[in-house]
């Protein structure tokens, strides 16, 4: 999926809203966190309340076991996203979103996009080929850097471009460090058409089993994100340079990930690689301070 995986919290019983999503995204120890600290008070309330819904409907996929029982969550979120759009929100990501959605454009169709996205992961484990594979990023990743693009202060029409390269970029960087959880969970986003290119078997990666073919199909894949990352940054206005900091911190640390994968020899089938939270929290500054990634 989009984000990273979770660390569990305690409990949220006697939680306000605003602290539910607070609590949900310190606990993620997702890379985006560390850009979020360095936004102003009402933007980062607004994007940590849109993480945490984006967490929420990814969680139901991964890990509720019983496919029909996943089905009927996300109809449930469905269902909210309507309901607190037309003014009755119930669960405490929504009350806490709902109050700032108004003034950083977020719309129910954003919501229910990414919902459709996570739909998509229960119905179809496999993509024939890239163009395939682009759709599902588009509802998962696009449309959630459209909105974060949004609440970071968008002021250019350009911008909305730039977003979506840049999350399918991110959704990339993700599917190549999650090769080996995901084919454990019985998902293969590689395409079809990309495995029978390098003559790397599905039962292979299942099996975790590495290969000079496995190799040169992840140098492939991290040779693909890397140039939409150049892509995506050549698309974005200088005008909102500025103003889309945190979407920067987001990606130099993502294109640190993913050389730091490549330089591993892409070992992701029985590991999660990752960065420390010291080298995130490095590299979120470095660009806050100085614009550069």
């Amino acid at each position: 999926m989009a984000f990273p995986a979770r660390r569990r919290g305690g409990d949220n019983s006697a939680m306000t809203p605003e602290q539910y999503v607070q609590q949900k995204a310190v606990s993620s120890g997702s890379s985006f966190y560390y850009a979020f600290l360095f936004l102003p008070k009402e933007r980062r309330a607004a994007i940590t309340a849109f993480y945490a819904f984006c967490r929420e409907v990814d969680d139901v996929v991964d890990e509720v076991q019983d496919p029909g029982v996943a089905h009927t969550k996300l109809a449930w979120w469905q269902l909210e996203v309507t309901q607190s759009f037309a003014g009755q929100p119930s669960h405490p990501v929504m009350k806490a979103l709902m109050p700032l959605s108004a003034a950083y454009k977020i719309e129910a169709r954003h919501l229910l996009a990414v919902i459709e996205g996570c739909q998509m992961d229960l119905t179809q484990n496999r993509y024939l080929d890239f163009a395939g594979l682009q759709r599902y990023c588009h509802l998962v990743a696009g449309i959630v850097g459209e909105v974060a693009a949004q609440i970071f202060g968008q002021t250019q029409p350009e911008t909305t471009a730039y977003a979506h390269k840049l999350g399918l970029a991110f959704q990339l960087t993700n599917i190549i460090r999650d090769v080996g959880e995901d084919a454990q969970r019985g998902r293969i986003y590689l395409p079809v058409s990309e495995l029978q290119q390098f003559d790397v078997k599905a039962h292979e990666l299942l099996k975790r089993e590495y290969s000079s073919r496995f190799s040169a199909l992840m140098a492939f894949q991290t040779r693909r994100a890397l140039n939409l990352y150049d892509e995506a940054l050549a698309l974005l206005p200088v005008e909102d340079r500025r103003a889309q900091k945190s979407g920067l911190m987001m990606a130099s640390i993502y294109r640190t990930l993913l050389k730091e994968i490549a330089l591993d020899n892409y070992q992701v089938l029985h590991q999660r690689v990752s960065l420390t939270p010291l080298r995130k929290f490095y590299l979120a500054w470095k660009t806050q301070a100085f614009g550069t990634i």
